[in-house]
C-alpha cells in the first residue's frame, strides 16, 4: 500500500471511530438528564446536572392543589419545619455522581409519599427507562421503581 493510500485509510478509520465513540460519550454525560414519569404517573420529575452531580425536582403534578384549593405541601415530612414546603418544585434527587455510563451512586432520594429520605442508585436501562433503587443500609434491602421518559 502506498503512503498516501495508507494515510487516507488511517484517517478514514479514525473518523469512523470518532463517529462511533462521540455519541456514546455525549450520551454518557447526559444519559439520565431529562424529564421522567414515575410509576404512579401523577408527576413529572426533571433530572438535571447540578455541578458535577445529578439532581432532580418535581416540575409537574397532575393534581397540584389539595382539597382546599391550596398548593400541596410536604405534610408527610418527618421534619415538622419542612411540612409546609410546596411539593411542586421540590428537589427529590441529590448528590448522585456517575460511576460508569448510565450508573449513578452516592445520592439520595426523598419520597414525599412517606416523608423519608433514602440512599439510592440510578441506572439507565437498555430500554431507555430509569431504574431507581432506594434503600436504607444496603441496596439489597431496598425497593426498585422504574421511571419512563416524558414525551415533553
Amino acid at each position: 500500500m502506498k503512503g498516501h493510500a495508507k494515510t487516507w485509510l488511517i484517517g478514514l478509520l479514525a473518523v469512523m471511530l470518532l463517529m462511533v465513540l462521540e455519541p456514546h460519550q455525549a450520551m454518557a454525560q447526559s444519559d439520565v438528564v431529562g424529564r421522567w414519569i414515575p410509576p404512579e404517573q401523577d408527576s413529572v420529575i426533571e433530572v438535571y446536572s447540578c455541578g458535577n452531580e445529578v439532581c432532580g425536582r418535581i416540575i409537574k403534578l397532575d393534581e397540584p392543589l389539595d382539597e382546599n384549593g391550596k398548593p400541596k405541601v410536604d405534610r408527610n415530612n418527618q421534619d415538622q419545619a419542612l411540612q409546609g414546603r410546596p411539593i411542586l418544585g421540590m428537589e427529590l434527587l441529590s448528590g448522585f455522581t456517575q460511576k460508569k455510563p448510565g450508573n449513578y451512586r452516592g445520592g439520595k432520594i426523598y419520597n414525599p409519599r412517606d416523608g423519608k429520605l433514602y440512599k439510592a442508585v440510578l441506572t439507565l436501562l437498555d430500554d431507555g427507562t430509569l431504574k431507581i433503587r432506594g434503600y436504607v443500609g444496603v441496596p439489597a434491602l431496598g425497593q426498585t421503581r422504574i421511571w419512563r421518559r416524558s414525551a415533553d
